[in-house]
């Protein structure tokens, strides 16, 4: 059993998820009564959409990880802890020990609690069970017990189901995505850090009032305003942060125009392709829609999906371009930091793009919220750096050549992990245990009065 699990994480780690949600999300349609050629259409529009969504991203990595290069040289900042990525946080989380259980815990947490009716979301991203995975390798890293990994992956996996619930009303509302929830581990986690620094935020005079969504920005400074000339703007005065010399004035002008226009083209590009992931995902969200009429009058399922289909909001793209230099800055000024953001700049969509609807959109609240997160993101990711590299080494990872210690924006600096991994280490399972307690607490005390979570979350306030 353990072989068979070991190899079908090695075959999902290969095919990655471009290739992987296609298929599921093509049995998932057929499950639901969806006709075939219809649930085949929409599995392969969705691969097509997230090919195109990593496309800009990576034209988003490239610019900005060039121009953080650019920045860090130019301040001469000391950090030894290596920002390595995502793809190598995935990597390390797969294959670890708790990486080959994962999917078939993950899944057994979700049907359990649907049967308990304790979730309405039904989690089909599966690529993303990674993050689940990288809670418990931590937890194994450190105390060397692998069932307690075990136990706080699965503890993670629930909470971000929950998680998922709480924001769908906000997910839906805000972006205009019917029957679809959030249950990504990097992205949901700050929702219960956003929520409370929002309601801060709506209490300071001058910020409480100020109208800041792309709209509101878009009508104060018209053109300028436009998310294509936004992107623009922003770019260009990046580039010429990261690459104005007066010596070298023709290079500096020739950069810091091409990251103007690519930033520009990630602006209008990434909005375009997930409008692509929605058309080949409206199918589904209606035969699952179907399928509970049917057999469970008058109970909601969401469908899980990965974080990807938010980060495309002008709100969020907007506030995630100001965040990158913010973040080079933050890294080199905090006191006692060591890690060097690079690989993962391109991950700060990911990081705020819940705090989109929790704001309803106010950009200056978002980048204030995202400034706040990634500052105590640096000191977790820093406290942390020394288990990230042995989860890594025991992993087998191949280290980047001169590093002696990595970590990652995502999940380097993830809130939830760094909680869970506390809790473990302190007091073993029964860390986890009171976690899961308290998680069981609130799921109870949501389900008698939903509604009144829906505002915080960013629902309607109807």
């Amino acid at each position: 059993m353990v072989q068979f699990f070991a190899g079908l994480q090695s075959i999902l780690s290969e095919l990655g998820a471009t290739v992987v949600l296609p298929i599921i999300i093509f049995i998932l349609g057929l499950v639901l009564g969806a006709k075939p050629g219809r649930a085949f259409r929409s599995g392969v529009t969705i691969g097509v959409a997230f090919v195109g969504i990593n496309l800009v991203i990576g034209l988003m990595w490239t610019n900005l990880s060039n121009a953080a290069q650019a920045i860090v040289e130019r301040t001469g900042a000391a950090l030894t802890v290596v920002d390595v990525g995502w793809p190598s946080a995935a990597a390390i989380a797969f294959a670890s020990t708790v990486g080959t259980y994962i999917i078939p815990i993950s899944i057994a947490v979700n049907i359990i609690m649907l049967a308990l009716n304790a979730t309405k979301t039904l989690n089909v991203d599966v690529w993303n069970f990674w993050h689940f995975a990288f809670t418990g390798a931590m937890i194994v890293a450190a105390t060397g017990n692998l069932p307690l990994g075990l136990a706080a992956a699965a503890v993670n996996a629930a909470i971000v189901l929950f998680l998922a619930d709480w924001t769908a009303p906000g997910i839906q509302s805000f972006f205009g995505m019917p029957g679809l929830s959030i249950p990504h581990g990097f992205s949901a986690a700050y929702v219960p850090v956003a929520i409370p620094l929002n309601w801060v935020l709506s209490k300071i005079p001058g910020l409480k009032d100020l109208e800041a969504d792309p709209d509101a920005i878009q009508q104060r400074l018209g053109v300028i305003g436009e998310p294509v000339i936004l992107g623009l703007v922003i770019g260009i005065v990046l580039g010429l942060i990261a690459f104005f010399n007066p010596a070298a004035l023709k290079d500096s002008i020739v950069k810091t125009l091409q990251t103007g226009i690519n930033l520009s083209a990630v602006m209008l590009l990434l909005p375009r392709m997930v409008g692509i992931l929605m058309e080949g995902l409206l199918p589904l969200s209606d035969a699952a829609r179907e399928f509970m009429q049917k057999r469970y009058a008058g109970r909601e399922i969401y469908v899980g999906l990965d974080s990807a289909i938010l980060i495309g909001h002008p709100a969020a793209i907007a506030a995630s371009l100001v965040l990158v230099p913010i973040t080079i800055l933050l890294a080199v000024i905090l006191p006692g930091n060591k890690v060097l953001p690079f690989a993962d700049l391109a991950v700060i969509p990911f990081l705020v793009c819940m705090t989109a609807p929790i704001t309803r959109g106010n950009v200056v609240r978002i980048i204030i919220i995202g400034t706040i997160v990634i500052a105590i993101g640096f000191y977790i990711g820093t406290a942390g750096a020394e288990l990230f590299t042995r989860a890594a080494v025991d992993a087998k990872f191949s280290m980047p050549a001169g590093a002696t210690q990595i970590s990652s924006i995502c999940d380097g600096f993830n809130f939830l992990t760094f909680v869970l991994m506390a809790a473990a280490r302190a007091l073993s399972f029964i860390g986890v245990l009171v976690i899961l307690a308290i998680l069981i607490v609130v799921i109870a005390i949501y389900r008698r009065n939903a509604k009144a979570w829906e505002i915080a979350a960013g629902g309607p306030s109807e």
